[in-house]
């Protein structure tokens, strides 16, 4: 396999993940909103943590993927 496949593939498995990763983000942050006024302070909390780790892991992945963007552009 060609480097260049190796490249765009590695690129299609960083849309997949980033479409879950922001699908999860995105719910995390809904459920947040609809339940904090009813939620444990514990609860709200870890949603808070956890929104923060899923957008830092999101901004890695888009990060990554224009690394490799520009892998291709340079071959």
């Amino acid at each position: 396999m060609s480097e260049v496949d190796q490249i765009k593939e590695s690129l299609g498995w960083l849309k997949v993940i980033f479409g879950i990763l922001s699908a999860l983000d995105v719910s995390l942050l809904a459920w947040l909103v609809r339940n904090f006024d009813v939620a444990s302070t514990v609860m709200v909390a870890l949603a808070i943590i956890s929104i923060v780790g899923t957008t830092i892991v999101i901004v890695w992945i888009n990060y990554a993927a224009f690394r490799r963007i520009k892998q291709l552009r340079d071959l």
